[in-house]
């Protein structure tokens, strides 16, 4: 059997290391709870609020780690990136923070709210048609063409270790608190930040039970977890959890995933909605639709986790005003 070398393997190590390379950056962010919350889910809740980070996600974690860890001249020749929008803002910021030119290749039904982000943080955005178009395709031809280093959006060790950082100081809040957790619950797209938090978590805490949530019939990482192998989910996105509903699950994501044993829960739009909605009475936190998925897992599924002590990443608050406005209108979800 060939011996894996530690640049291979992920570990709680990578955390550490991009805690220290990134803490200058980036924002420590609280962990929150409410005795209304905790009625609500039946269950002992602990939020981290990641829209409180810079650029409204925990994305730039990620980001942040691998810009500050390329070459000089790799940073003067630029980055490029594709997202469905936070890890393009994240990239994009990045770039802004260390000085070197970035391209965003993003899909042409982002968030509008995403999209300027980027723009804001004077990053070059590229629109493709996810529906005809493979967006790897589409920012590897321009990476050659212009010479530009693509920073992925979870597929990368580092990438994987910044998003990690979330669940590092996590493990450290709830200590603090004298709080020992049940279960960790994590938003999951491409498994960037799952990996990373549940790698964290269960450093710390190793009988936390461990869950993925993905939307309603794009749960890729279900699947792959279900397989072991990488799955897709459908070209063509019918949910309003656009942060978590990218085509294809990561490789090395997966690999951690497996190895911790976690296992996978869906929520559809409705309970998005109505999470988006508790975490605006109870802990007055703007999160959006995907960011939201795991506070929809405990609040909709009490016959996991009624009676238990709950740690949520609450992923991201960059909602479009018209989602929000319907959120907190259509789908109340009011503690009694």
């Amino acid at each position: 059997m060939t011996e894996q070398k530690e640049s291979d393997v992920f570990s709680i190590e990578k955390i550490r290391r991009a805690a220290d390379r990134i803490s200058d950056y980036v924002v420590r962010t609280p962990l929150l709870s409410s005795p209304m919350l905790d009625r609500a889910a039946d269950a002992r809740v602990w939020v981290k609020p990641e829209a409180l980070q810079l650029t409204g996600s925990f994305k730039i974690r990620g980001a942040l780690n691998k810009v500050l860890g390329l070459s000089e001249q790799d940073r003067k020749n630029g980055i490029a990136a594709f997202s469905a929008g936070n890890h393009a803002s994240a990239v994009a910021a990045a770039a802004s923070i260390v000085g070197c030119p970035a391209v965003i290749v993003v899909p042409n039904n982002a968030p509008k709210i995403k999209v300027e982000n980027c723009r804001w943080w004077g990053a070059e955005v590229i629109f493709y048609d996810p529906a005809t178009e493979d967006r790897a395709e589409i920012t590897q031809a321009i990476a050659d063409r212009r010479g530009l280093t693509i920073i992925s959006p979870f597929d990368d060790h580092e990438i994987m270790a910044g998003a990690g950082t979330t669940g590092l100081e996590m493990a450290e809040q709830l200590i603090a608190a004298g709080q020992k957790p049940d279960a960790v619950v994590v938003n999951c797209s491409g498994g960037g930040l799952a990996s990373g938090v549940i790698e964290a978590m269960a450093h710390y805490f190793p009988d936390v039970e461990k869950y993925i949530v993905e939307p309603q019939g794009y749960d890729k990482m279900a699947h792959s977890l279900a397989t072991g192998e990488v799955r897709h989910n459908p070209a063509v996105r019918h949910t309003i959890m656009d942060g978590i509903s990218g085509p294809v699950a990561g490789k090395l994501p997966l690999e951690v995933l497996l190895r911790h044993g976690v296992k996978g829960l869906t929520v559809d739009d409705d309970e998005a909605l109505a999470a988006v909605s508790a975490a605006f009475y109870t802990l007055k936190a703007v999160i959006e639709p995907g960011g939201a998925a795991s506070l929809a897992a405990v609040l909709s599924k009490k016959t996991i986790f009624a009676g238990k002590t709950v740690a949520i990443v609450a992923s991201g608050g960059n909602v479009d005003p018209a989602v929000y406005i319907r959120a907190l209108t259509e789908n109340p979800l009011r503690p009694a």
